[in-house]
């Protein structure tokens, strides 16, 4: 028994020891950390202040050309299609005929209009004279009235011409073909045939609404595509959409391209270049703007009082070496850290050099 007491009491004794050596370690260690922390030197950096400069503001904004107009020529109703007059990449004019559907009930109202036309001019003779009713000459001049209204009406559903001049790029049905109305399955659009206007084209962008004030109806684009990259093609502001999209925070801005050599295609990949003109910003040496790995975000350090102060900040225009930075919590006369920030953290104590 006193063997087994004296096992349990040595036990005991080497625990109560043991526990004693760890929290002695562990105090010696956070001695040793704030030593070292109140004894670490501060990272030497050199500044510069922050002056805004005066810039040419642009931006460029990818996009895909569409045509100016597109036009789905077909009837109101279906019908046997009698002939075609065009191919895709014809050329035709405003007013041209460009297919045509079966006449025959055309002709039949032609000479029914016909028939009223001689009635009506005998009608109006006798009303002169006395000798016919009003009524029997009023329900005349309403049919009279009803045909010629359904004659113009199939002249421009059986004759179908062009509504704008431009170019055939569609051709959907050949003749003789029963049309339907419902939509091709080649192309999902209910036409004959596709007008489309390429000179001038469209181009839709969608600009930040913080560059709305600058934005102006008829001002200068450039536009570049890769097909053509040595060449530039002219562009303006052709309209500004009144309202803003919430989700983007964007606003939509049409443009009209210039196409005269008609080297430029609807659906081609185009680069729009805006001047939104003079602006003061704030330029910054490029190797002073450091990214978080892992993400896209920006930011640099300011000196303030003797401390490293982290500010996350939005890139604008590149300058060579230099990048205008964007950031709310930016102003002159801060002084901007240029060398050393990459050993930085936010709180850090710096020593300016110069």
């Amino acid at each position: 028994m006193m063997t087994n007491s004296f096992c349990t009491f040595r036990k005991r004794n080497f625990f109560t020891a043991a526990m004693a050596l760890s929290l002695l370690i562990a105090m010696v260690g956070c001695s040793k950390g704030k030593t070292d922390t109140a004894t670490k030197k501060p990272e030497l950096v050199r500044v510069e202040t922050l002056q805004k400069q005066v810039i040419n503001r642009d931006m460029e904004f990818s996009t895909s050309l569409v045509a100016n107009e597109e036009v789905n020529i077909a009837p109101a109703s279906p019908g046997k299609i009698e002939k075609i007059f065009v191919n895709v990449g014809s050329r035709v004019k405003q007013g041209q005929l460009v297919a045509q559907m079966d006449p025959t009930q055309l002709n039949t109202t032609r000479i029914q209009f016909a028939n009223l036309k001689n009635d009506m001019q005998r009608l109006e003779a006798l009303r002169q004279a006395g000798t016919v009713s009003q009524q029997t000459y009023d329900q005349t001049k309403v049919q009279y009235d009803l045909t010629k209204e359904n004659l113009a009406f199939l002249e421009k559903n059986v004759n179908l011409r062009a509504t704008i001049s431009g170019i055939i790029s569609a051709k959907n049905f050949e003749n003789g073909e029963l049309y339907s109305g419902s939509p091709s399955a080649a192309t999902g659009k209910a036409a004959i045939v596709t007008l489309v206007q390429i000179n001038p084209l469209k181009a839709n962008l969608f600009v930040p609404e913080s560059f709305l004030p600058q934005l102006k109806q008829g001002s200068k684009v450039s536009v570049k595509c890769d097909t053509y990259p040595d060449q530039t093609f002219g562009a303006q502001i052709a309209r500004i959409y009144p309202t803003v999209d919430a989700a983007t925070r964007s606003v939509q801005v049409e443009l009209k391209v210039n196409n005269a050599g008609e080297k430029l295609k609807p659906g081609m990949f185009c680069r729009s270049t805006i001047d939104f003109g003079k602006v003061e910003a704030l330029v910054v040496p490029s190797q002073a703007v450091l990214r978080m790995q892992g993400s896209n975000e920006r930011y640099v350090f300011l000196e303030n009082n003797g401390k490293a102060k982290r500010i996350v900040v939005a890139l604008g225009k590149r300058f060579d070496d230099q990048t205008e930075i964007i950031s709310n919590q930016l102003n002159e006369g801060d002084k901007l850290i240029v060398t050393g920030q990459n050993r930085l953290i936010d709180g850090v104590a710096v020593t300016v050099v110069k």
